[in-house]
């Protein structure tokens, strides 16, 4: 038992200390300012209802500083509240092409039949699409199109740091901060660059209409995630861009907070298996939890030292997240909730999304 312990405990350790690196790693890179030729972009954002900071998300997205762009939404419901928002942000910004479209997507996943449906009005050689509660800060348009330049790219996304008012949802944006996001920081060193993060996602028009447009992915419900998949079939890379953007997390209640987790794992297991049936491997308090129940203190010691160097480094300097600093406390308690949220994760076959209770197949598409 000592020596599984030790093996674990060795293990997580080694990802905490890559997790530094990678962090450390993008804060050294070098960012170049963006120039060349600035290509047409279509921004479209399905939209599905109006939460904290809404205005103020869409507000940053259409005072970007760039040369041509147009933002497309794409709203189901007519008496969504967020239509006061955006006929509000219409006002604002005259000069800008924003028009608001009506949708009826007929898709498993509504929000990717909906961008499906909003693709068909785009007039951008360059199509990003984001959630619509994404943040973004100065300069984001130019830095996340400008990798496109490369014709080895193929899908430029960004990492993200959450914000919330309730508790469980600052339970939720700590997990954010110091596990998932530093897990989109590994990926790529350890050459896993398929993915994409429905915080933004940067492609040509080109290489949508190659893959079958976002109808390909619309039966799926990680529908970033395919897009990335089917964008690295066509032999380009996806890369995780230096921009960091912010999201809203609105669950009021644990019981929210717990089916949002829940969701997501379920997610990821459809989506890449093996990857989910590994993450406790990842999880430093775990090990550390059971080294003190071998008796291995130092062991124990070591890797809460190695876990909470790597929220801060991850969470605080890269994704800057004001949680991470105020709430670092309960890192420990957040790893042992991740860990019934995978136990949980790993059976079943139906998620909650937006109200909805969707049924999946073991491939992630969702069964109507």
């Amino acid at each position: 038992m000592r020596w599984i312990v030790l093996a674990g405990g060795i293990a997580a350790g080694a990802y905490q200390l890559l997790a530094i690196v990678a962090a450390l790693l993008r804060l050294s890179r070098r960012v170049e300012t963006p120039g060349g030729a600035f290509p047409f972009v279509s921004i479209l954002k399905p939209v599905r209802g109006a939460g904290a900071g809404f205005y103020e998300a869409l507000h940053s997205n259409a005072a970007q500083d760039y040369p041509a762009f147009e933002m497309l939404f794409g709203v189901p419901d007519p008496s969504d509240p967020a239509l006061a928002h955006i006929e509000r942000l219409i006002a604002r910004f005259p000069q800008r092409p924003i028009r608001i479209i009506r949708t009826s997507p007929g898709t498993p996943n509504a929000k990717a039949g909906t961008v499906a449906e909003l693709a068909r009005y785009a007039k951008g050689e360059v199509v990003l699409i984001a959630d619509s509660d994404i943040l973004v800060p100065d300069g984001y348009l130019q830095a996340v199109v400008a990798p496109l330049s490369d014709p080895r790219v193929g899908l430029v996304t960004c990492a993200y740091r959450a914000a919330g008012e309730s508790w469980p949802a600052r339970f939720e944006a700590l997990g954010v901060a110091t596990d998932f996001g530093p897990s989109t920081m590994v990926a790529p060193l350890m050459g896993v660059d398929e993915f994409g993060l429905g915080s933004t996602l940067v492609v040509r028009r080109s290489d949508l209409e190659r893959i079958g447009g976002f109808d390909a992915v619309a039966d799926y419900l990680a529908d970033d995630y395919q897009l990335g998949r089917a964008i690295h079939s066509l032999g380009l890379r996806c890369v995780l861009s230096h921009i960091v953007v912010e999201t809203h997390l609105s669950g009021r209640s644990w019981r929210d907070a717990w089916r949002h987790q829940l969701r997501w794992a379920r997610t990821i297991r459809v989506s890449r298996g093996a990857g989910y049936a590994g993450l406790p491997i990842t999880n430093a308090t775990l090990w550390a939890v059971l080294a003190g129940a071998a008796g291995m203190w130092n062991l124990a010691a070591g890797l809460l030292a190695l876990r909470f160097a790597m929220a801060f480094t991850a969470g605080w300097l890269v994704l800057r997240s004001r949680d991470t600093l105020r709430l670092w406390w309960l890192i420990p308690v957040r790893d042992l909730w991740a860990l019934a949220v995978w136990a949980a994760g790993l059976r079943g076959n139906t998620v909650e999304w937006g109200g909805d209770r969707l049924r999946l197949t073991p491939e992630g598409k969702i069964i109507q």
